[in-house]
């Protein structure tokens, strides 16, 4: 008999579902809602659009477990009667950038790497909580749990959350999460796999306790951490999700993880694997048996979703860098590909430092754009359009050589997301990255970890899903690197 499995991928702009075949891993229907836009987000709004997109995809009656995986970092803050005490502050919402600094001042970049194998910048959860502290300290005192996206949302999916909206009230102690996820806080340990009290207590003010330990007077609960295999519970009584769907009693919730690590899980990423993912923002991100330290704070040494590690780095700027070029010239990202491919690889010269919000890679929160080598024969709209694809890869090549240069193999690229589907962003990534470019099948591979996640959790083993691949030869052009790099110092 067919089981299904269902991964969710709660991402900054949307809400997507996929329902799978457990076995084989073949989509049986899918479902999507948008979240709505901004670094600040109340979370009801995701759990309105997991109800939304769940819905969409055909409901969750016939499913055995589903897992969700969710956009790192954001801070969900709630208070003892399991409301939201603010906003939740998103990965990309940089208010925090001097409490970042503040607190990398206070114990050195050094113990930072060594205890969390990070060094905080505004996207982490700690540097949110230390603004939070300082900026809206009557909001800090109200706050009586931490969560993460994907935390929150599998609590209120497995029926837990404020006594008037749930069936099982506010019980903080049921608070869960994973260990992918866990490592983006900055105060969780990578090497001992447990959460650092005091870099906790550094950023909030105040002391932790894990869910379901001892209470203690003034902590604040941070959610358990969960084995990769192992399911956060199964439910004991129906869940009524908005728009009228509903998680049925005895549907197994499995652990779910950071959307990085999801992404991971689902294209099947082996020691040798990295991934460059170009969505709003851009990641390079692979899977290494492997410690992951480094000192200068631009590779991450995150938790992946199977025990091993992720190392990663992620910048600000990526699709929504064609989306801006692409609206001053008054086209679709097809288009701008195909302006971009009327001009020559480097653009004549003209180079395009993307840093249209800030960047996170390097650490730059304050950063703006810029438009360097204009002269009369590349100032038109092919040369931006190709200085505009140029620029997002390159910045992302940078982070490719960062995390060679921790001491990770790079045998095998894979470029994923949606401008990933863009001819001319392939043609120019063999170029930029100089090596053979794999574009797997189209796919919400985020939702595809959480599913095979899921599946895990049913099944007591990890299934393998084929995947096809498409090839884009090596085309090296190091000018176009060199003269990017020369312009972002």
């Amino acid at each position: 008999m067919t089981q299904l499995v269902a991964g969710v991928d709660s991402s900054t702009q949307s809400c997507k579902v996929t329902i799978r075949d457990a076995a084989t891993g073949a989509v049986v229907r899918e479902g999507r809602a948008a979240h709505p836009d901004g670094t600040s987000v109340d979370p009801r709004h995701w759990w309105d659009a997991l109800g939304a997109a769940v819905a969409d995809a055909g409901g969750l009656t016939d499913v055995g477990a589903v897992a969700i995986a969710g956009q790192q970092h954001g801070m969900v803050a709630l208070d003892a009667d399991g409301h939201v005490v603010r906003d939740a502050l998103l990965w990309n919402d940089v208010r925090s950038a001097d409490a970042a600094a503040q607190m990398v001042e206070e114990i050195g970049r050094d113990s930072w790497v060594a205890r969390t194998g990070l060094v905080p910048v505004a996207s982490f959860t700690g540097t949110k909580l230390r603004w939070l502290r300082d900026a809206e300290p009557d909001n800090a005192g109200r706050v009586a749990a931490v969560a993460l996206p994907h935390d929150w949302l599998s609590w209120r999916l497995r029926g837990y959350g404020p006594a008037d909206e749930s069936p099982l009230g506010p019980d903080l102690d049921a608070l869960a999460t994973d260990a992918s996820d866990a490592s983006g806080t900055a105060y969780w340990d990578p090497v001992r796999r447990e959460y650092d009290p005091e870099l906790f207590e550094l950023a909030l003010g105040r002391p932790m306790r894990v869910a379901g330990s001892e209470p203690t007077a003034d902590t604040v609960v941070v959610p358990r951490v969960v084995a990769h295999d192992e399911a956060m519970g199964t439910l004991d009584v129906d869940v009524a999700l908005p728009n009228g769907a509903v998680a049925p009693s005895g549907l197994v919730v499995a652990a779910g993880l950071g959307d990085n690590a999801g992404a991971a899980l689902g294209l099947g990423l082996a020691p040798g694997d990295i991934a460059v993912s170009l969505g709003t923002s851009g990641t390079v991100f692979g899977v290494t048996a492997t410690e992951v330290l480094d000192p200068s704070g631009t590779v991450a040494g995150f938790a992946d979703g199977t025990g091993s590690r992720l190392p990663i780095v992620t910048t600000l700027n990526a699709a929504r860098v064609l989306e801006v070029i692409g609206g001053l010239l008054g086209v679709d990202h097809d288009a701008l590909g195909e302006l971009a491919l009327q001009a020559p690889a480097g653009a004549d010269g003209l180079v395009l430092v993307p840093y249209f919000v800030g960047e996170r890679t390097p650490n730059r929160p304050d950063a703006t754009a810029s438009l360097l080598g204009m002269t009369p024969g590349t100032t038109d709209r092919p040369h931006l359009a190709r200085a505009a694809v140029e620029g997002m890869l390159c910045a992302l090549a940078d982070g490719l050589a960062a995390v060679e240069g921790t001491g990770v193999t790079v045998s095998r690229l894979l470029l994923i997301g949606g401008a990933a589907r863009n001819e001319a962003v392939r043609t120019v990534a063999a170029q930029v990255f100089g090596r053979d470019v794999l574009i797997p099948e189209p796919g919400e591979y985020v939702a595809s970890g959480a599913a095979r996640q899921a599946a895990w959790a049913l099944t007591g083993a990890l299934p393998s899903w084929d995947i096809a691949t498409t090839t884009v030869p090596a085309d090296p052009h190091p000018e176009v690197l060199e003269q990017y790099r020369a312009a972002a110092r």
